[in-house]
């Protein structure tokens, strides 16, 4: 098996940090200057168990489609227990 040298490992080692930072940039939301809009959050809500987006719309009183716009990360077949939640504020 061939072995690489270690400039083409390090080069290697740097590609795969920049493309990781990338994705998880991506995940949170920072949008690098390309002026994106931002969700902003004005009430939290910590998840129960058995909760789901559509229970916890419900709960609040806001439409399905208004909860995942102020929650623009969130997965709605994974909420765990004590996961904050945005329940009011701006899309």
């Amino acid at each position: 098996m061939a072995r690489l040298s270690s400039k083409a490992t390090i080069l290697f080692s740097l590609v795969l940090l920049v493309s990781l930072l990338l994705a998880e940039s991506r995940q949170i939301g920072i949008g690098f200057g390309r002026g994106q809009a931002r969700a902003e959050c004005d009430s939290v809500y910590g998840a129960e168990d058995g909760d789901t987006c559509t229970s916890v719309a419900k709960k609040f009183d806001v439409s399905l489609e208004f909860f995942t716009s102020i929650n623009p990360n969130i997965n709605c077949d994974d909420i765990f227990v004590g996961q904050w939640l945005c329940v009011d504020g701006t899309a």
